[in-house]
């Protein structure tokens, strides 16, 4: 096995920070609960005061899909990835005072562009915040919220309950296509925003 190969691979996508007190803590939309349980224990922890879920549902879907996992834990009809993500920080004794809403996003881009509209509109200063996502998510969400959140601080926190982790993403077929997956995104979802930016420079490219 090309272990160097592998390291590059891993170290690209799986990004995670030591954590610090921040001004909020970020969840990009998810039908799973792990993300949300996650950053109700930061929360309690004292690492920050507001927790800001985000999300309708999946622009390929159409719907939200319901709760992926611990159903029996977190019953109910959900209309948004909000909604149950809010509801997963409550049940996790998160004061709901405590979670904004933003349930518009359909896709990690719009997750970042929508919570920054909220964090906007509630002059909230956001110097350094954490982004609580799933391990094989954390570079894609990472370089969508540093475009809209330019001058914070962003701090990566991967959930541990992940079956797909930077230690055996490699072992299985559900592992490698998410990986992949997800460096494919990165590699077509970019280039709109990258045309952006060479304007933005005045790029005399014909």
């Amino acid at each position: 096995m090309n272990e160097a190969f592998l390291n590059q691979m891993t170290e690209f996508i799986f990004v995670e920070h030591k954590l610090q007190k921040a001004d909020i803590i970020f969840i990009p939309g998810s039908g799973h609960p792990q993300l949300a349980e996650e950053a109700a224990h930061l929360y309690k922890q004292g690492l920050a005061p507001w927790i800001l879920p985000s999300g309708r549902y999946s622009i390929t879907r159409g719907k939200f899909m319901g709760v992926q996992e611990k159903q029996e834990r977190y019953p109910g009809d959900f209309e948004t990835e909000w909604e149950f993500l809010a509801q997963v920080l409550m049940q996790n004794k998160v004061p709901k005072e405590a979670i904004l809403k933003e349930n518009q996003a359909t896709y990690t881009y719009e997750n970042a562009i929508y919570s920054r509209k909220v964090t906007d509109q509630m002059g909230l200063e956001v110097k350094r915040a954490i982004l609580c996502c799933k391990p094989y998510h954390a570079r894609r969400c990472l370089l969508y919220y540093q475009l809209l959140y330019p001058d914070t601080e962003l701090l990566v926190h991967p959930v541990t309950e992940s079956p797909v982790r930077r230690e055996n993403w490699f072992l299985t077929e559900q592992g490698t296509n998410l990986v992949l997956g997800e460096i494919e995104r990165i590699g077509t979802q970019f280039h709109e925003i990258m045309r952006e930016m060479r304007e933005a420079f005045g790029s005399t490219e014909e």
